[in-house]
């Protein structure tokens, strides 16, 4: 990896910080098979994963030809925060590792601000970034563009040659990379396949944490933990 001084570590929130990705595309494809939109379990991830809520939505309409229901949002989000408010976990040894982190930080998901905000808070992380936290409705372009790292970078006042990205999906390494960021792929969430490590390398990214203890030792490297 480069070595420019790494002033703002961005995190990705699903996958990463809490594992939620399985809970997420089991909820929606089962939603989707109720409104007689079959697609299999490892599709949906392939397709979804890493992406925004509205580019999704586009991108199942297109693939059906038709649109979803005009309440399809409300009914996978009533479903899903059910579901994160019985089972969420955080991702083993992060909040502890986020807690260690040095130099700023700050979250930037693709999830929208309602679900973001209600996953850091069930992991405990509200505290740990503040106000440090955006989503992919604060951009025109979600992930794979760049739009929301450059923001979050901006906010933050960190130049993007600066900032390390934390993320666990194609999108989100084709995005870190695309704004000029150092892109770490992570797998250790729970919905990672075998060959994660790389699918994310493939993507570009320029180092790869296979959990929690090897991103800790790689951010340690770089003077970045505690």
């Amino acid at each position: 990896m480069a070595t420019v001084p790494t002033t703002l570590i961005i995190f990705d929130c699903d996958g990463v910080l809490v594992d939620s990705e399985v809970l997420a595309c089991q909820v929606e494809v089962a939603v989707l098979r109720g409104l007689g939109h079959p697609i299999p379990y490892a599709e949906f991830c392939r397709r979804a994963i890493g992406r925004s809520r509205k580019d999704n939505q586009a991108m199942l309409e297109a693939h059906w030809g038709r649109p979803l229901p005009a309440d399809y949002t409300d009914q996978v989000q009533s479903r899903l925060f059910e579901s994160f408010r019985t089972e969420l976990q955080p991702v083993a040894g992060m909040p502890d590792l986020v807690r260690r982190v040095v130099v700023d930080r700050c979250v930037a998901s693709s999830s929208p601000p309602d679900r973001l905000g209600l996953a850091l808070s069930l992991g405990g992380y509200a505290p740990l970034f503040g106000d440090g936290v955006f989503s992919a409705a604060e951009v025109a372009r979600g992930k794979p563009a760049p739009d929301l790292f450059l923001h979050a970078a901006a906010r933050r006042g960190a130049p993007a040659v600066q900032c390390l990205v934390v993320e666990d999906s194609v999108p989100g390494i084709e995005a870190a990379k695309a704004a000029g960021m150092i892109a770490v792929g992570f797998c250790g969430g729970g919905h990672c396949p075998p060959d994660q490590a790389d699918i994310l390398s493939a993507a570009g990214a320029d180092a790869i944490a296979a959990d929690a203890a090897d991103l800790a030792r790689l951010l340690k490297r770089r003077s970045l933990l505690a």
